[in-house]
């Protein structure tokens, strides 16, 4: 297949598109700048230009942009957060839909922020939007494809959990603190955290362009989500280090400020129904062989 591929620079989007080549698929990334190459696509959002002779000879298309919300917001920068992610989502949406070409699916990154702060309940497919930022993101941001899916395109809304991987993400700004020994709970460790093996989004993406029973959205977390309790206890025996300095809420709050309870203190227990009804395997399904072969601690 000819697929478009965007955020090819970050942390997910680079390894697909190796996948991607290395199963023998034409690879084009979407760009922000003026395209370089025969493989690039001007994609620019503020800007509202879109190569868009190039992209209709596209079978598919993976959307994978987003300003990170791993900061501490500030009005600026929830404005970038959803506008990054909406209205590119809107703008890549509605060239598609204009186009003469459709391509047979369009995969757009989603998270399970949409979900909210839910505590124990057990969340799939099915569940109700929540509340607060994130939330109000994720719902605006799934909305956004409509007028690809109006046009007759398959889409899925991938929600995103905790993307386990060293260099980058949660798991990098943990790995520091638990190295030097000062890891532990954060708030009172019963949070639920959702997360999944970086191999795992790539695998769950390339599932998800290849299986035509798959559309709307689509939970990328691993089966079993842990509580936070349980994820710090496995993380300090991965590292071998103890785990007896907790964080906080409040200092949680002082340091990171609405990020803390929206990313780190909310309970977000997701289930993955719609990938395992449609047979994907995960690759990494269990926490600690997981942190094990991606930190190499045994």
């Amino acid at each position: 297949m000819r697929i478009a591929v965007s955020g090819t620079g970050g942390m997910i989007g680079g390894r697909l598109v190796a996948a991607l080549e290395g199963s023998g698929h034409e690879v084009l990334r979407l760009v922000r700048r003026e395209s370089r190459a025969a493989n690039e696509v001007r994609f620019a959002i503020v800007e509202r230009e879109v190569e868009v002779a190039e992209l209709e000879g596209a079978d598919a298309v993976v959307h994978l942009g987003g300003y990170n919300i791993a900061c501490r917001w500030n009005a600026e920068r929830r404005n970038r957060i959803r506008d990054s992610r909406v209205q590119s989502t809107r703008l890549l949406a509605e060239t598609l839909a204009a186009g003469s070409g459709l391509p047979r699916v369009l995969v757009c990154a989603s998270a399970i922020g949409y979900y909210g702060d839910r505590g124990d309940e057990l969340l799939t497919e099915e569940s109700s939007v929540g509340a607060g930022f994130l939330a109000e993101v994720c719902r605006d941001w799934e909305a956004a494809c409509e007028p690809a899916r109006a046009a007759g395109v398959r889409v899925v809304n991938l929600r995103v959990g905790m993307v386990l991987d060293p260099s980058g993400g949660a798991l990098k700004k943990l790995l520091l603190p638990f190295r030097l020994g000062v890891g532990g709970v954060v708030g009172n460790g019963r949070q639920y955290w959702s997360w999944i093996e970086r191999d795992d989004v790539v695998g769950a993406i390339e599932h998800a362009l290849a299986t035509a029973s798959l559309e709307g959205p689509v939970n990328a977390v691993a089966p079993d989500a842990p509580t936070n309790r349980e994820f710090t206890k496995v993380l300090g025996r991965v590292l071998r280090r103890p785990t007896v300095f907790p964080l906080p809420a409040f200092a949680a709050r002082i340091g990171l400020g609405q990020m803390a309870d929206a990313l780190l203190l909310a309970s977000t227990r997701v289930k993955p129904a719609a990938l395992e009804r449609s047979g994907y395997a995960f690759r990494r399904p269990e926490l600690e062989p997981a942190l094990r072969g991606l930190l190499k601690a045994g």
